[in-house]
């Protein structure tokens, strides 16, 4: 019984770095980007779009309105280009997102 306390201590720090982690929409923003949108497009600081064509996330703001987007992500996107799937995010998906894009800008 003597090991139950630690066992405990230790669920509730994972708990509590979980919740943190979640809580942060720029990271959040970042893992999405990452998982469905970097088989194209360049979606850090410096690196290339796989796909040419695809423009790179860092420069959206120069074409985007990054305030709207989030309605565009919740509303799904789409592209008549044949690679690009039909994308749609809750509204605190698309709110990460944003965070993630904001970061990024150059």
């Amino acid at each position: 019984m003597k090991s139950l306390p630690p066992i405990f201590s230790l669920i509730a720090l994972l708990t509590a770095g979980g919740s943190a982690q979640a809580q942060d929409p720029v990271s959040h923003g970042k893992s999405l980007v990452a998982e469905f949108c970097a088989s194209c497009h360049a979606v850090g600081v410096k690196d290339k779009s796989p796909h040419p064509w695809a423009p790179p996330f860092r420069t959206l703001a120069r074409t985007n309105d990054l305030d709207e987007f989030p309605r565009a992500l919740e509303h799904g996107i789409t592209s008549s280009h044949p690679d690009m799937p039909a994308i749609k995010f809750s509204q605190e998906e698309a709110r990460a997102v944003r965070a993630y894009l904001r970061a990024i800008q150059q």
